[in-house]
């Protein structure tokens, strides 16, 4: 009960300014951290000669050994590497109780042989071992539907943004999260080495939605500060936008992790319990996107949203006047003591 009470003291300080967190004025900290990390998403990748792509946009050769006795995969890495040696195969179990192989491009008589190979070095019947060819067309329809189902998320979310706050300048400031998120998502998958596919796709384009919820709701709270900053407000834009905020940050948190624990269990149950390729691909897309969005909505969105409209006449005349008048209330609070210490000594 008392860590309860401690986390609700800490998150109503938060929200009536009593404690707060300068992410506003720190900015360019965050800026240089996130320049660091997209740097590392963009050039990594480029010095390891790109991404892995899955077979379903490279094209390939795929073979699945059901019910095997034993689900050994280096098995099958000898098996394939005896019949071709050249070959760099893909190993990985499927649903508990198979092995698929996915290769380069093997001719029909490479097929044959290594399909009857692996039959007999997991000493099931050849009829439990598939084999199929999958041509890259399929990964690339996929790629087109979705930088297709991309441009039109980020218009109408652009559009949506600049109605419903009626400044364009924040639908700028969600797009820049938004192209945060996406390029340090996919640049994890090309800095570790994952493989990208559809699935991981998918998994993308869905954080995008969560990356723009979140936003949505710290920006409505920014929106609601800053509607009140009159020329009778005590506080800056910039320091509207910090209290929006710290405002909203213990839910931003709690949002990011009740999502992201879900999507961690899913990970860890693809990856190490069923061995669900499908499933490991779309919950490693979403756990780096949920991450990288709620870092991004606190680090990056509101502070570029602030610098975006510190320039505007009105705002910096509001500015100017608030800094003013507390240097006056600082001259006026240093005086009275110096009055009253000169008339004691008198």
């Amino acid at each position: 009960m008392a860590g309860v009470s401690r986390l609700t003291r800490f998150g109503n300080d938060l929200y009536t300014g009593a404690r707060s967190y300068d992410f506003v004025g720190k900015r360019r900290i965050w800026y240089i951290i996130a320049a660091v990390m997209l740097a590392v998403s963009i050039l990594v990748p480029i010095a390891r000669n790109g991404f892995v792509f899955g077979i379903e946009f490279t094209g390939g050769s795929e073979f699945q050994v059901s019910q095997p006795d034993s689900l050994d995969q280096r098995v099958a890495e000898d098996a394939v590497h005896s019949i071709v040696p050249a070959a760099s195969p893909r190993v990985t179990i499927v649903g508990g109780n198979s092995i698929r192989v996915q290769t380069e491009q093997l001719t029909q008589e490479e097929n044959a042989v290594v399909r009857d190979a692996l039959a007999e070095a997991y000493e099931v019947p050849v009829e439990q071992v598939t084999a199929s060819f999958i041509g890259p067309t399929w990964g690339q329809d996929i790629t087109g539907a979705a930088v297709r189902a991309l441009i039109v998320f980020v218009l109408l979310a652009v559009v949506f943004m600049a109605i419903y706050f009626r400044t364009w300048k924040m639908s700028l400031a969600a797009l820049i999260s938004l192209v945060h998120d996406i390029i340090i998502t996919v640049g994890v998958y090309g800095v570790f080495g994952f493989e990208i596919t559809p699935a991981a796709v998918i998994g993308f384009l869905t954080i995008l939605g969560y990356s723009l919820y979140d936003t949505v709701v710290v920006f409505d709270k920014i929106r609601e500060n800053t509607a009140e900053t009159g020329d009778d407000s005590p506080r800056t834009f910039s320091e509207a936008v910090n209290l929006g905020v710290n405002q909203t940050l213990v839910r931003s948190i709690n949002t990011g992790v009740v999502a992201a624990l879900p999507v961690a269990s899913i990970l860890f149950i693809g990856a190490f319990v069923l061995g669900a390729g499908t499933l490991r691909d779309i919950a490693l897309a979403l756990f780096v996107g949920i991450v990288i969005g709620t870092y991004s909505t606190i680090f990056i969105g509101a502070p570029v949203y602030a610098q975006l409209r510190e320039g505007e006449p009105a705002i910096r005349r509001h500015t100017e006047k608030v800094l003013a008048a507390r240097a006056l209330a600082a001259e006026d609070s240093a005086t009275v003591p110096a009055a009253a210490s000169a008339s004691s000594r008198e």
